[in-house]
């Protein structure tokens, strides 16, 4: 993503803009450039690089953060937060996508692209400046008006850089991507403890944001492979829109279905139990921000481009995704597991409360992988339609659910809802759209048959060590070792999937 969010604060934005344009100027079919499979593989590994030295960087910042500001503190920033999301969904308007996907020469809608995104954001900025006083007493925290208004500043930024963004993912630039994301995370921990020590609380959170964001949006400008300035071509502009407007709904829809909980929480509940969800929130998110964003860098422009060849994307769907959810069961099995130890240890014993939460969260985390990359599919097919129906469904279920298990049980039953709701329809529902789409079903339980064993196997060690081992630091040490070395036995075999779906980018 763009934008920037303080150490340890997830920010429940797609890392892709959600806007399709097929049919804008649909491309011949062809054959992909024989270089795509190494570019592909070059820029996921380096994808990979950057995430784990951002996430490494991030999880030992947001610890110090956690142990200097309070609950409470968190809770007002996720108010904001959630506010910051609507917006982001909404503020290109869905037309930054087109850069990514435009199949030749894009300096003709480039300029319109940076027009759209940066006036309409500057009017849902003024808009959210308005209502940030509503906003805020609506979650039950009238206290946050400011940090609304302050952090939602962060879209003005976001859409300066709209374009030389898109056009750095467009042609799989993630090696100068490390470079920005370096940068961005530097001044943006450094600025965050400064002023946490400082005693600024919430607004050491919104200030570092701030910053980092500007850093990061300057080393995108520069790192560009191009630079446009604004301008409108009103025939080009009717074109994005046409496209781009129905899909930034789309995009408010996946926002709404992404914040609902903390709305909830934030509500019934107050901002003291929505800082020990969020907490809980970023945590079961480590899995998805260490591999699925990666992955999501170049699966969008790899599907895409491989659609319009003669190799099909349904093709190459089963390896890619085998390939990801065999590293993100396990880390979602062990942080379950190791909960409490892992809070307890880390973060310090006031924010035991997110412990409960935390196990559940994971199913979810493990139903965002599978949700994010089924997306990126969907969009390089051109099945916009069905994306939008798979969100309204998530979110149609999740309506009901959540607010009657907050009222029953707290920020635990809520998790626990959300759980449910992950396995019981939308993880049934990705299935049998793949299906309509080519996947084959029985290939990919094939392909997963071992990590889902493996993580199984995972589950009774890492419960074993828990039960058996004394001492918090151990448990995870002895149990966490013991359990990593019985997956990596029981998916040793898999060793060729990762050949595989490089194999099949070619």
């Amino acid at each position: 993503m763009r934008t920037v969010a303080p150490p340890s604060i997830a920010l429940r934005r797609s890392d892709v803009p959600l806007m399709e344009v097929t049919e804008l100027a649909a491309p011949s079919r062809r054959e992909p450039p024989e270089p795509l499979a190494k570019t592909a593989h070059q820029a996921l590994w380096w994808s990979i690089a950057n995430n784990v030295v951002g996430r490494v960087g991030t999880t030992l910042i947001g610890i110090i953060l956690a142990r200097i500001l309070v609950p409470e503190d968190y809770g007002f920033y996720a108010v904001a937060l959630v506010a910051l999301s609507t917006l982001l969904s909404m503020n290109e308007l869905g037309v930054s996508l087109a850069i990514v996907r435009w199949p030749g020469d894009v300096s003709r809608i480039a300029p319109t692209v940076t027009t759209l995104a940066v006036g309409f954001s500057v009017l849902l900025w003024l808009a959210m400046f308005l209502a940030a006083p509503l906003v805020a007493g609506a979650l039950n925290s009238p206290d946050a008006t400011w940090v609304v208004r302050m952090l939602t500043l962060s879209i003005l930024i976001d859409a300066v850089t709209a374009v030389p963004a898109a056009l750095m993912t467009r042609d799989f630039m993630q090696r100068a991507r490390m470079i920005v994301d370096s940068a961005g995370f530097i001044v943006t921990a450094v600025a965050a403890v400064g002023l946490a020590v400082g005693g600024y609380g919430v607004w050491a959170l919104v200030w570092s944001a701030l910053l980092g964001n500007v850093v990061n949006a300057a080393f995108i400008v520069k790192y560009a492979p191009a630079r446009y300035r604004p301008g409108f071509d009103r025939q080009i502009a009717r074109e994005l829109l046409s496209f781009g407007v129905p899909l930034a709904f789309a995009s408010l829809l996946i926002i709404a279905l992404l914040n609902f909980d903390y709305v909830v929480i934030g509500a019934k509940l107050g901002p003291l139990a929505l800082g020990f969800y969020l907490l809980a929130f970023n945590l079961s998110a480590w899995p998805v921000n260490m591999f699925s964003a990666p992955a999501r860098r170049i699966s969008l422009p790899l599907f895409a481009r491989l659609n319009a060849g003669e190799t099909g994307a349904s093709e190459a769907f089963v390896p890619v995704c085998a390939a990801l959810l065999l590293v993100t069961l396990p880390a979602c099995v062990m942080l379950a597991i190791f909960a409490q130890p892992l809070i307890a240890l880390v973060y310090g014993n006031k924010w035991f409360p997110a412990s409960g939460v935390l196990p559940w969260l994971t199913v979810v985390a493990v139903a965002r992988v599978l949700g994010e990359l089924v997306y990126d599919f969907l969009v390089a097919l051109g099945a916009s339609r069905t994306n939008l129906i798979l969100q309204a469904v998530w979110l149609a279920a999740l309506l009901p659910v959540l607010p009657l298990a907050a009222g029953l049980g707290g920020i635990e039953a809520v998790a626990i809802g959300h759980a449910l709701v992950a396995i019981v329809i939308v993880i049934p529902a990705y299935a049998i759209v793949l299906r309509r789409t080519g996947v084959s079903l029985r290939m990919m339980a094939r392909q997963l048959a071992r990590p889902v064993i493996g993580s199984l196997l995972v589950g009774v060690v890492a419960l074993a060590g828990l039960v058996l081992v004394s001492g918090k630091l151990a448990q995870i040490a002895v149990g966490g070792t013991l359990a990593a070395f019985a997956y990596m036995l029981a998916v040793y075999p898999m060793r060729a999937t990762l050949k595989a779906s490089a194999a099949s980018m070619a």
